[in-house]
């Protein structure tokens, strides 16, 4: 595992994120959000850029699990202080299988998002990351397609408008790859 960028480009489907990665493996990487819902909202996907869960290998897809685990751990040493996740917090992992489920960019993605108590907001149930990553906030895929042809994310939930979080500066991703890499260093 290395958790610096190698000199070979790294891409999340069609988009370069070399410089936001923050660790790769044999056959996964771990790439900072462009538009994370919380704070420490990160994707790992598979280094090759197949488009549904049921395309990688059984070698692809054991290394990108256990690399979720892997930045579960380091996350939980930012987020919560601790080495135990169970220990001091909780985490949303989930996959968007398929432009049907929310999936914008044709590249299995695994969302690894730290929860904490009344996260979303006091009052808001549990569940409203689910609905908050299929709306336009989190349409990480529309953000990077921007510059051609936006797709609309997909999925049966009701959109949930938040004006006030924008996509973020390439500057403030690169500062919280270096952090991880940091954290991932010292594990």
């Amino acid at each position: 595992m290395s958790t610096t960028a190698d000199a070979a480009e790294i891409k999340f489907g069609p988009f370069p994120v070399t410089k936001q990665v923050f660790l790769k493996t044999q056959h996964s990487f771990g790439v900072v959000n462009l538009k994370p819902i919380l704070p420490g909202h990160v994707l790992v996907c598979p280094l090759q850029p197949h488009r549904r869960l049921t395309d990688l290998s059984a070698a692809e897809t054991t290394d990108l699990f256990t690399t979720v685990q892997r930045v579960q751990r380091m996350l939980s040493r930012v987020y919560f202080q601790t080495d135990r996740p169970e220990s001091g917090g909780s985490f949303t992992v989930a996959v968007q299988d398929g432009p049907e489920s929310g999936q914008t960019v044709p590249h299995v993605h695994v969302h690894v998002i730290p929860r904490v108590a009344d996260d979303m907001g006091e009052g808001e149930a549990v569940d409203e990351i689910y609905v908050k990553m299929a709306s336009e906030e989190a349409n990480v895929g529309g953000a990077l397609w921007d510059v051609v042809s936006r797709p609309k994310p997909g999925g049966g939930m009701p959109r949930v408008e938040d004006a006030c979080r924008d996509a973020r500066e390439p500057e403030d991703m690169h500062a919280e790859a270096d952090r991880y890499r940091e954290v991932l260093e010292r594990m």
